[in-house]
C-alpha cells in the first residue's frame, strides 16, 4: 500500500495577506494622524506662547518703571521726546518718564518701541545729563510686533501686539 503524499504549501492564504496589509497601513494612518495632531498643538502653542509668557514679564518690567515715575509724556519720536517738544496723548511709541532723584533733582529714561539696528524692539534710555542718547541700556522685549503707549481719561496704556497680532492692552497710574 502506498502512501498518499500531501504537498504541503507553505506562505500565507490570500485573507491572511490582505489582513495584515489592511492593519498595516490603519497602523500607519494612526501614526501619521497623531504626528499631525501633535504639530497643530505645537502651532497653537507657539501662537499662545507670547500672551503666556512674554507678555506678563513686559508689564511687569514697564509697571516698575511707571509706577515709580513722577510724570511722563508721550512722544513720536526719541529726538522729539530728548527735544521736549510734540508731546502727544494720541498712541505714541515713546515715553519719557521723570523721577525725582533723593537730592530733589530730576532724571528721565525713556521707553521707546524702536529699530535700533537688531529688529524691532522696546527699549529703555537712560537719559544723561548731557542729553546726549546713546545706545539704549537695555531691550525689555524683542518679540511684539507692535507697542503703543498712549493716555485715556489720565490712565496710561500701554497696548502690546504680539507677533501673531494678538493684542493685550496694560493700563495703570502712577502711585502718589
Amino acid at each position: 500500500m502506498k502512501k498518499a503524499r500531501h504537498a504541503f504549501h507553505r506562505g500565507f492564504t490570500l485573507i491572511e495577506l490582505s489582513v495584515a496589509m489592511t492593519m498595516g497601513l490603519m497602523t500607519g494612518a494612526m501614526v501619521l494622524a497623531l504626528f499631525n495632531q501633535q504639530l497643530t498643538f505645537l502651532r497653537i502653542y507657539r501662537t499662545q506662547n507670547f500672551l503666556a509668557e512674554e507678555a506678563p514679564v513686559i508689564s511687569m518690567y514697564v509697571s516698575h518703571l511707571v509706577g515709580k515715575a513722577d510724570r511722563f509724556r508721550l512722544h513720536d519720536t526719541v529726538a522729539d521726546a530728548l527735544a521736549g517738544r510734540n508731546p502727544r496723548l494720541t498712541a505714541s511709541p515713546v515715553l519719557v518718564m521723570n523721577f525725582r532723584q533723593p537730592d530733589g533733582t530730576q532724571r528721565a529714561s525713556i521707553l521707546s518701541f524702536e529699530n535700533y539696528g537688531a529688529g524691532q524692539a522696546l527699549c529703555y534710555y537712560v537719559v544723561p545729563v548731557s542729553g546726549v542718547l546713546g545706545a539704549p541700556q537695555w531691550a525689555v522685549t524683542d518679540k511684539p510686533a507692535d507697542v503703543q503707549f498712549v493716555m485715556e481719561e489720565g490712565v496710561l496704556r500701554m497696548i502690546l501686539t504680539g507677533p501673531e497680532g494678538e493684542q493685550i492692552t496694560y493700563s495703570g497710574t502712577m502711585q502718589q
